[in-house]
């Protein structure tokens, strides 16, 4: 089979992040993160071959921002590649694909539209996965380009988990329904954890805890998303790290009375100063919350208790939404490398099977590997997720078909 050079490209509001793989070996032939575009001063950090180099440089769009990358994975110290044809598939992340994509696909006009169409769903993504595309378009003329869609994953999900209790016509004229998220790296891992079981991917009813500055919980049923802890919007489910994750609706009209909150203020509390932020009052990454509980924060340390006990209930629902579980995945930033967490989420959950091995639990390492008791009936795992090389695994199966 031939080998081919695949880059995958993740565009934020003000980032590109970037990695180029040699499949279908999965290597990793550089990778990298723009950050700051727009600013008066943005920050490239690329590796390759394990080197790091950084530097600051002007970039005011993400068209400029992939011409400096281009650059970089052309330069003569520095590059992997002599010329851009070498690139022969791009893959892009693409949050939402609405209820019309239910996997990647070669980007098209009509595939165009419909990203530009679901903007209005995920107004602080898809602009700028769409400028991403349009510029590596450009850049990368004989790349086959190929949209991986974060919602795609979650188009299993039947309608009695997908529809609100709101009059039925808003679904239908406003296309208002969970869609979920994360869905690039819930398929990775619970295909993962199908495999380290010794199943096919189909074979597996699993929990798979993404868990992050963003999180989410999917109940994943023969291998399909049939729930999932995100809605409509990224806001719904778990507490984030700004995000507040699930309230009663009606605090919000109580906050705009008392307060004298608009729309977009009542907006930005919900995204951007709740969840951990909100509640300790240290700050939305873990690491700092988890250092201040460990010297007597009280906020701290509740805010920890209240992460946790929102995941055991998405778990406790989940096991019963799924009716026979086989095993749950922990996995990203805090999922991988916060022992506490998966302690506390899984504590005195032994009559559903799930006992965890506090030493397997407590080890630094992040790597795979399984943390559940020999004796636990669910088995549990971490698995590191890996959503670029899922991107590029997809992109090389049309580039591999050319």
């Amino acid at each position: 089979m031939q080998s081919e050079k695949i880059l995958v490209i993740n565009c934020g509001s003000s980032s590109i992040k970037y990695k180029v793989f040699l499949m279908p070996q999965e290597k990793t032939l550089a990778s990298g993160l723009l950050e700051k575009i727009g600013d008066k001063k943005s920050h490239l950090k690329y590796l390759v071959e394990g080197k790091i180099f950084q530097t600051d440089i002007s970039v005011k769009n993400h068209i400029e921002g992939l011409e400096v990358v281009s650059g970089y994975l052309k330069d003569k110290n520095l590059g992997i590649i002599k010329d851009v044809k070498e690139i022969t598939g791009v893959g892009h992340r693409v949050v939402h694909g609405g209820e019309g994509f239910n996997s990647s696909v070669i980007i098209t006009e009509k595939v165009l539209k419909k990203i530009e169409e679901y903007k209005n769903l995920a107004p602080l993504h898809n602009p700028h996965n769409l400028a991403g595309i349009i510029a590596s378009s450009k850049l990368f003329p004989t790349s086959v380009q190929v949209a991986a869609f974060d919602t795609a994953f979650h188009t299993t999900i039947p309608p009695v988990a997908y529809l609100y209790g709101l009059p039925y016509n808003f679904y239908k004229d406003f296309s208002i329904r969970r869609y979920g998220f994360h869905g690039t790296s819930h398929r990775y891992v619970s295909r993962r954890a199908a495999g380290l079981m010794g199943r096919n991917k189909y074979q597996i009813n699993a929990i798979t805890c993404h868990l992050g500055n963003g999180c989410s919980i999917t109940a994943v049923k023969s291998g399909h998303s049939v729930d999932t802890s995100m809605g409509f919007t990224p806001l719904e489910g778990l507490i984030m790290g700004t995000r507040s994750g699930d309230i009663d609706p009606g605090i919000i009209f109580y906050l705009a009375e008392k307060m004298n909150l608009d729309l977009k203020q009542l907006n930005n509390l919900l995204n951007k100063e709740s969840g951990l932020l909100g509640l300790s009052g240290v700050s939305n990454d873990f690491r700092d919350i988890s250092q201040e509980a460990a010297i007597g924060n009280k906020k701290a340390q509740f805010s920890i208790e209240i992460f946790c006990y929102r995941i055991k209930k998405y778990i406790g629902s989940y096991l019963a939404v799924l009716g026979k579980t086989d095993a749950i995945v922990f996995t990203a930033g805090i999922g991988e490398n916060a022992p506490l967490v998966r302690k506390k989420s899984l504590e005195n959950m032994e009559n559903f099977g799930i006992i965890l091995d506090d030493e397997k639990n407590n080890l630094s390492q992040p790597k795979e590997r399984e943390i559940s008791s020999d004796n636990s009936s669910i088995k549990v795992f971490i698995i590191p997720t890996d959503e670029e090389l899922r991107i590029a695994y997809d992109t090389y199966q049309f580039v591999s078909k050319k």
